[in-house]
């Protein structure tokens, strides 16, 4: 008999694992069962060039690692479910070309797994340090890399969405013109119809783009003030709470499962804790695993 996993911590909605995401969740009940999770969403290791604490696979290794985790990922999502991941770009070892490594790692996913890819969205951050330093800081040859690229995959073409969950507040430009009502309607340029009545609807928000402006800026919160009370280093690639929140709102219901299996500082878990929804978290290292308690005031260790 296979023994099932045991989590380090838990919260009323969630549970936090420590060890490989391959062979936790292979022994976990949720692979039993199948088709529970409504979202997979989850920021895997890079491939950089060099090796981080974190652990990080390079070339055709990463590929068909990131690959293997296909046909599981689908196994556990529900039909309508979806899978998120995050990738940062990549370089060529000691040259100034970009790698197309993380591409060829997301379409060996998608295709290994016959998802389809529902939209990419790009999370900008403005307040990024420059990098590679050699060709930006140094030789002066590039432009800082300040994005990462997120991949929205189902095996549906039709996926549980709802872009009303996150609408933005609507600019003082066009809030001024809903209270006029003055608007030029007709052909643009473009040879695009845009009518009076639907343009001057009031539909409590803005459509967002797939472009999300998010600064990774925060200086201190709960989280690394556990780590400096407790004396633990906290993980060196932390991502924004704004950015899983931003895509369990628009794509769960609260209630639902979330998964994150390289869950780093247990972000994922934060936000789906905070929005109400059940979450399963697993994690490599111990003591990122130690310190993502942190984050949840009311974490029970097992």
């Amino acid at each position: 008999m296979i023994s099932r996993p045991h989590p380090v911590y838990a919260t009323n909605l969630g549970r936090m694992y420590c060890g490989r995401a391959e062979e936790v969740l292979l022994r976990h009940p949720l692979c039993l069962k199948r088709n529970g999770v409504q979202l997979i969403f989850t920021s895997p290791p890079f491939p950089l060039n060099r090796k981080k604490k974190y652990g990080n696979l390079q070339g055709t290794e990463y590929v068909e690692w990131l690959a293997g985790f296909a046909r599981l990922f689908r196994d556990l999502l529900k039909p309508e479910g979806s899978l998120v991941v995050e990738l940062g770009n990549a370089w060529e070892p000691g040259k100034p070309v970009m790698s197309t490594l993380t591409l060829k790692a997301l379409l060996a996913l998608q295709e290994e797994g016959h998802f389809y890819l529902c939209q990419e969205f790009i999370c900008y951050n403005p307040a990024r340090l420059p990098s590679p330093a050699q060709w930006v800081n140094v030789e002066r040859i590039r432009l800082k890399d300040s994005f990462t690229r997120l991949w929205w995959m189902s095996p549906s073409d039709r996926p549980k969405a709802d872009n009303r969950r996150v609408l933005r507040k609507y600019s003082n430009s066009m809030r001024k013109l809903l209270i006029s009502r003055k608007y030029n309607a007709g052909k643009r340029p473009s040879e695009h119809q845009i009518g009076k009545t639907s343009f001057l609807a009031d539909n409590g928000g803005a459509i967002p783009p797939n472009v999300l402006q998010i600064a990774n800026t925060q200086a201190s919160d709960d989280y690394q003030n556990f780590c400096r009370v407790k004396h633990v280093s906290p993980h060196p690639s932390r991502m924004p709470l704004s950015v899983p929140e931003f895509f369990i709102k628009f794509l769960t219901d609260e209630g639902d499962l979330v998964l994150d299996p390289f869950a780093g500082s247990n972000t994922t878990g934060a936000a789906a804790e905070h929005l109400r929804r059940r979450w399963l978290s697993v994690e490599v290292q111990p003591d990122y695993v130690e310190s993502s308690c942190g984050r949840f005031s009311q974490a029970s260790l097992i």
